[in-house]
Order: C-alpha cells, then structure tokens, then sequence
C-alpha cells in the first residue's frame, strides 16, 4: 500500500478531488444539499465534514460512488483529451 506522503498518491487524491469538485459545481451542488442527499441513502455527514473530506482528496472510492450516485452524475471523464 503506498504512503499518504508518497507524491503518485497525493496527485491521485488531487485527481479525485477535482473532479468531485468539479461534479459538484458542474450541477450545483453545495456541500448542504450534498449532505441531504446522502442521508437519503443512509450516509450521514454533514456539510462541514464533506467540506473537509473533499478538500482533503484521501476518501474512499465507495465514498466517491455514493456522491456521485446522489448528484446523478452516471458519467466520468478520466483525463481532459
């Protein structure tokens, strides 16, 4: 398993928050309306600890699905090509 402090897993944490970011504020989505969204599913956060999370990048892939799901993003782009 490679280091939090190792630089390939940062830039994959960096990749993954900005594109959740980006997700978000592609459908205007605030950290309030995520947090109620995913309490629909049984996911309790609020939107203090989403904001932390997120601006951090080291969550969970299952994490990322369940946001992902909630906002109706179905579709993902990898890279900008």
């Amino acid at each position: 398993m490679a280091a939090k402090s190792d630089p390939a897993t940062q830039a994959y944490e960096t990749k993954a928050k900005n594109l959740l970011k980006g997700e978000l504020k592609r459908r205007g989505v605030t950290y309030a309306q995520l947090a109620e969204k995913l309490a629909a599913i049984g996911v309790k956060e609020t939107d203090r600890n989403l904001n932390n999370k997120i601006s951090r990048g080291g969550f969970t892939a299952a994490f990322m699905f369940q946001c992902m799901d909630v906002i109706g993003c179905k579709n993902i782009h990898l890279t900008d090509e």
